[in-house]
């Protein structure tokens, strides 16, 4: 049995972002998704919002995803991600579990839960 095509999507959207291919990353997104970050108490609503996030600020910053596995029905899929983030000439490396609602073949809202919350606020805050 084949994978079920909500986790190709995660996968490929998270394969996307970690090559910085950003419009195939947003390829996979709904136009009005939510985006949930760690450390963030408001949502960012929408792609045009969620690419500003991404873009702005220093040129040196940097995220990587190395996937362990993704699991997915007809409406979820969760991620399990080691990720490496680069910032201001510092390194951070960290896990979360990604999780994602999926409509119609596009992610419509994504939340992130860390092992070490703490850590991840104060490196990108």
């Amino acid at each position: 049995m084949g994978e079920h095509a909500n986790a190709t999507l995660v996968r490929a959207m998270i394969d996307a972002m970690s090559r910085g291919d950003m419009q195939a990353a947003s390829d996979a997104l709904a136009d009005d998704v939510e985006w949930h970050e760690i450390g963030r108490s408001e949502a960012r609503h929408g792609k045009a919002a969620l690419r500003e996030a991404m873009t702005g600020g220093a040129t040196d910053d940097t995220i990587t995803a190395a996937l362990h596995d993704v699991v997915a029905n007809d409406e979820h899929a969760i991620a399990l991600v080691d990720a490496t983030a680069t910032r201001g000439g510092r390194k951070f490396t960290y896990r979360t579990a990604e999780i994602f609602h999926v409509r119609n073949g596009k992610i419509v809202e994504r939340w992130a839960f860390s092992d070490d919350t703490a850590a991840i606020i104060a490196f990108f805050g």
